[in-house]
């Protein structure tokens, strides 16, 4: 009975007590999941957080990157040379080949090579001798000669006192006065050859026709000469001064022409061929008379004293003539102009730091300014480096070494 009893009331009792234990099972699941939740909303907060920081220092950066960092320059009104740049060359003023004029034997030269001689300096002797010789032969016969027309004159008078007195034969007296007109071209003809040989004599001393700069000796001495043989004794160069040769376009042609006529000279400067260094200053007077119509160009001479013989005979130079100077103009920095689809322009840097797009008309310019005939004034702030990215009304930042319109 007791066990039978006993069995039935097993399942009631383990019933009992499960029943009340689901609750808290429950009530722990929602806990854990609470939890959870929350700790993923924290890691989410705490990962997110300075991600989101990051955008917005990038953001502020990308801010500021869109300013873009200019150099800038003033347009100031100024002054600018009207400078022609031409390729010239260096023409000596005096050029001689120096000769012999008469033939012989080469007896010494009296140069250096190299040397600087002047106008009448001894330069080369030719052996005078035969010459000598000549000359005393010429003078032998001129006196004989004029010894005759002594006679014949003599002779001439007696004939016309006789022709008088009706004493003599007209015909004698007349073939005696054209006696003396003979023996007169007689003496004459030899003294004009007494003369010549003097004058050989005088050529056998070869002397310098100009000052100058003697070349390299082209004969020996010893060796026979005659008058002009090809290349001479020397070339003798005069260097000081000296004149460079420069062609010049016929469209300049007028300008140069007209401040020519006004001013007489104008300011010319030698620059050395790679147009680096100046050489020398001078002047030019002259334009050539006509213009070559193979290259539409008219010639120009300019003179350089060339006291230091910088320039040497037929060396290339670049010849920059200052034809005028253009006052109160507005001088533009030629690295702020800017072409595009509509001509020139520049990028105007307003108040507000930003910019606009200006049209614009140039003028000459000498490589650094140009000068701006339209749109712009003085004052203006254009820019001249850091236009690759630019367009219009782009805000731009200005370094301060560039604030004052000067570039760094």
């Amino acid at each position: 009975m007791d066990e039978h009893n006993t069995a039935p009331s097993s399942p009631v009792s383990s019933a009992q007590a499960s029943a009340p234990a689901s609750p808290p099972s429950r009530r722990r699941k929602l806990v854990l999941t609470g939890v959870g939740i929350a700790v993923v909303g924290i890691l989410g907060f705490a990962f997110l957080r300075p991600h989101g920081g990051q955008n917005d220092s990038r953001h502020s950066q990308s801010a500021n990157e869109q300013k873009q960092p200019v150099a800038v320059q003033v347009v100031k009104s100024g002054s600018m040379p009207v400078v022609l740049t031409e390729l010239g060359t260096v023409i000596p003023i005096t050029n001689v080949t120096v000769q012999t004029r008469v033939d012989g034997y080469l007896m010494d030269v009296l140069f250096t090579e190299g040397q600087h001689v002047h106008k009448g300096d001894l330069l080369a002797i030719i052996d005078p001798r035969p010459y000598q010789v000549l000359l005393e032969q010429y003078e032998g016969q001129l006196a004989r000669d004029q010894a005759q027309l002594d006679q014949a004159r003599v002779d001439n008078a007696r004939y016309q006192k006789l022709i008088r007195q009706d004493s003599i034969d007209a015909k004698t007296a007349r073939d005696q006065q054209f006696m003396v007109k003979q023996l007169e071209g007689t003496v004459k003809s030899d003294q004009a050859q007494v003369d010549n040989e003097k004058l050989q004599l005088i050529y056998c001393h070869i002397t310098a026709p100009v000052d100058g700069r003697i070349g390299i000796r082209a004969v020996d001495r010893g060796n026979y000469v005659t008058a002009g043989q090809s290349g001479g004794l020397a070339v003798l160069t005069q260097m000081q001064p000296i004149s460079v040769i420069f062609t010049l376009p016929q469209d300049q042609l007028p300008q140069v022409a007209e401040e020519l006529r006004a001013h007489k000279t104008l300011s010319v400067e030698a620059w050395n061929s790679t147009n680096t260094d100046k050489i020398a200053d001078g002047t030019v007077s002259a334009l050539d008379s006509e213009i070559d119509t193979a290259t539409g160009t008219v010639r120009l001479r300019a003179i350089f004293p060339n006291a230091d013989e910088h320039l040497f005979p037929n060396q290339f130079v670049n010849a920059r003539l200052l034809v005028r100077t253009l006052d109160n103009v507005l001088l533009l920095p030629a690295t702020a102009i800017q072409t595009g689809p509509s001509g020139l322009f520049v990028y105007v840097v307003k108040a507000d730091n930003t910019v606009t797009v200006k049209s614009v008309t140039t003028g000459i310019s000498d490589g650094t300014n140009t000068v701006v005939k339209t749109g712009l004034s003085a004052g203006d702030k254009v820019v001249t480096d850091g236009t690759d990215h630019l367009r219009e009304g782009m805000p731009v930042s200005i370094p301060a070494a560039t604030a004052n319109g000067v570039s760094p």
